[in-house]
């Protein structure tokens, strides 16, 4: 089971950190991913990380404003997100795979979302 947290409302260039807390399965063994998904708008892949967390993989759009990581000892990842732009406003979806990938429908575990919101 995966929880995501620490959405809320935030001004256009601000910051917040989501948190993706993992129960009921061996954390460590899965690769873990962000997806995004804005109203009116398909699903899509922000961020992807390694079971280690030695390798990291963005969307074209978040590199150098999202940073991916994850802490094993207590089972969660974390998706730091800066310098927010009101396109980023969508629901954050976590996700656990088995393959480091970008694709969602390779993904077999997701967590139930939670909103980021961005005012201009």
């Amino acid at each position: 089971q995966l929880q995501a947290s620490g959405g809320g409302l935030v001004q256009a260039g601000g910051s917040l950190r989501l948190s993706c807390a993992a129960s009921g399965r061996t954390f460590s063994s899965y690769y873990m991913g962000w997806f995004r998904q804005a109203p009116g708008k398909e699903r899509e892949f922000v961020a992807a990380i390694s079971w280690s967390g030695a390798f990291t993989y963005y969307a074209d759009s978040e590199k150098g404003r999202f940073t991916i990581s994850r802490d094993n000892a207590k089972n969660t990842v974390y998706l730091q997100m800066n310098s927010l732009k009101p396109e980023d406003t969508a629901v954050y979806y976590c996700a656990a795979t088995m393959v480091l990938s970008v694709i969602g429908a390779e993904y077999h575990w997701w967590g139930q979302g939670t909103l980021v919101t961005v005012s201009s």
